[in-house]
């Protein structure tokens, strides 16, 4: 079966709480910001997300900062004829001053000032998943999971998550408002979640849910090793993609290339059904804005790999090694609290 056909059926997977969505979902930060030019046309993005719901996408994740506030007005005009075929996870957690991002602010005031926002912008009466993007250390995570908690109790969100914590943390906010779903970048070339975040979400009932699964595009085999990114795009700030790394890099994706063309699948496929593989729990949110990658990231959930392909794909980091960070100094320096 070549599964790049679009006769294909979506299958659904429950995140913590009972929140099922489809298996596989779609970040649409890039439709606003960090991956090069701008699209010109909002009526195409538009068109991108509610083709994404019209294939059996059911998750789309934003978040009040992705602009700022540009990407939810964007999904909430979207998602406005078909509210009710859609889970909207959007996040609260940094502090914008003067439609800049300046630091991490998690106080309950800022909160309740986020959401309150993020339902205007989406168009909602609520909110399905609102996550804190990145933890506070200034604000004690009970004091977060609390507010989230009073939130829910109104009735203005449905469920809790949050972004790149560590364990620790994780169990504290669990201990005072359930979590439904932690969100972390995970993929072939980042497994930092395997050794203390994923276990501590299976042993809680937490669903997970992969950002960058394709490695900011570079698993899909059509990053070049003489590529060059724009000073304003994500890509320019992460040590992976800096030229004698990239270089690196490339024979981990050369040896996902090679294994996908023996599955009748492309490298992103191959990237997308290893992560669906690892736990029934995770839901990936690659992001695009053709429609083309839609039918694509979908047609990973008709990829089969064997135990064989999947303990091979399991070895990479380890055999083959990455070279450079995920995140320069700074960003590291927030994940993992």
């Amino acid at each position: 079966m070549d599964v790049t056909d679009k006769e294909q059926t979506m299958h659904t997977r429950t995140l913590g709480q009972g929140l099922e969505v489809s298996a596989m979902g779609l970040g649409a930060m890039g439709m606003s910001m960090s991956y090069g030019p701008n699209p010109g046309d909002r009526d195409d993005m538009i068109g991108v997300l509610r083709y994404a719901v019209e294939q059996g996408v059911t998750l789309i994740d934003t978040a009040e900062v992705y602009g700022p506030y540009d990407n939810e007005e964007l999904v909430g005009e979207a998602i406005a004829p078909i509210r009710d075929q859609v889970v909207v996870a959007t996040k609260f957690g940094f502090n914008i001053v003067d439609g800049r991002m300046d630091g991490v602010n998690s106080r309950p005031e800022n909160i309740r000032r986020a959401a309150e926002g993020s339902l205007r912008r989406l168009g909602v009466d609520s909110l399905d998943l609102l996550y804190q993007h990145r933890v506070d250390p200034n604000v004690p995570i009970e004091d977060v999971a609390g507010t989230v908690g009073e939130l829910v109790r109104e009735g203005k969100v449905r469920h809790f998550g949050l972004s790149e914590a560590g364990g620790p943390t994780i169990r504290r906010a669990h201990a005072v408002h359930p979590v439904s779903a932690v969100q972390s970048e995970y993929s072939l070339w980042t497994r930092d979640p395997e050794p203390e975040v994923l276990p501590t979400c299976a042993e809680l009932g937490i669903g997970f849910v992969p950002f960058s699964p394709l490695g900011k595009g570079f698993l899909t085999g059509t990053v070049a090793a003489d590529a060059t990114f724009a000073p304003g795009e994500i890509r320019a700030r992460v040590p992976r993609f800096e030229e004698e790394n990239l270089k690196a890099n490339l024979s981990l994706v050369d040896h996902v290339r090679e294994l996908a063309a023996a599955r009748g699948a492309t490298p992103g496929q191959v990237a997308l059904a290893w992560l669906l593989a690892q736990h029934p729990f995770i839901v990936p949110i690659p992001g695009t804005r053709r429609r083309e990658r839609v039918d694509e990231n979908a047609g990973s959930t008709a990829v089969a790999l064997s135990s064989d392909d999947i303990a091979d794909l399991n070895g990479l980091v380890d055999t083959l090694g990455v070279a450079g960070n995920r995140y320069d100094d700074a960003g590291m320096a927030a994940v993992g609290l």
